[in-house]
């Protein structure tokens, strides 16, 4: 079975992985929000062996709200009601013998087996939450709370893109901030996985957002600066998924 993410090789920073990839889901509809946060405050949530990433002397953080579809293995045929759910993640950006990715400080999903697979074969930090992803013409309404939290933890947007598609530019912030190819993740004893990922380059628009409600960095005693939060949109986007990888023991 081959991906259609395959067409396209030139762009990965390193060769795909010698082994066969796992699984397949699609990204759709999906904002980035990113914020601007000292590498300091960010160092504490991540094992020392990686190494928190800067672009210009600051760190980033990420909230990325989307709906997932296709969400199977790779030789499975998707089924409806497990395979297309809305999530929400909140992510930094990391990186470790020179395979820079991105590290999940939450992710929240409406899908309760997803959010139990994910923590026990990718060892995630997954949330069980209320989501509604909405879409009205090319504008998103997208809710989530989360349910395993003593208190309150949501975030509610209204969103949409602004401008046509493009490919980043190498050497850009939003390069650095989207063109990442695998993900690092770390069990309950301590050991470190990598993840790894293809798909084509991210087809980005330029995005606007009204954020009414966004407390997700507080259980993290991470508050986001006063400003408006760079944002980018991009409608779908198709991947493969390869097993986690140890490296780390």
């Amino acid at each position: 079975m081959q991906h259609p993410s395959f067409e396209r090789l030139e762009h990965r920073p390193w060769p795909l992985p010698e082994k066969p990839w796992r699984w397949r889901q699609s990204w759709r509809d999906l904002l980035f929000a990113h914020w601007p946060v000292p590498a300091k405050e960010l160092r504490p949530l991540v094992p020392d062996s990686l190494e928190v990433q800067e672009f210009d002397g600051t760190s980033w953080i990420g909230i990325v709200p989307l709906r997932m579809e296709g969400v199977t293995m790779r030789y499975i045929p998707e089924l409806p009601w497990l395979s297309s759910f809305p999530e929400l993640n909140l992510r930094i950006y990391v990186n470790y013998e020179d395979k820079p990715g991105i590290w999940f400080l939450s992710l929240d999903a409406t899908n309760p087996l997803a959010v139990w697979a994910a923590r026990n074969f990718f060892y995630l930090p997954y949330h069980n939450a209320d989501i509604s992803h909405e879409k009205n013409g090319n504008q998103i309404q997208y809710r989530c709370e989360r349910k395993d939290h003593e208190s309150k933890i949501n975030f509610k947007s209204a969103y949409q893109p602004v401008s046509e598609v493009y490919e980043s530019e190498p050497g850009t912030l939003e390069h650095w901030l989207t063109e990442r190819y695998c993900l690092y993740s770390q069990n309950s004893s301590g050991k470190m996985y990598r993840v790894d990922v293809h798909h084509h380059p991210w087809p980005l628009q330029k995005a606007d957002a009204n954020i009414e409600e966004n407390n997700m960095t507080h259980p993290l005693d991470i508050n986001l600066p006063d400003t408006s939060p760079l944002l980018h949109f991009a409608s779908r986007l198709d991947v493969a998924i390869w097993s986690p990888k140890l490296v780390l023991d």
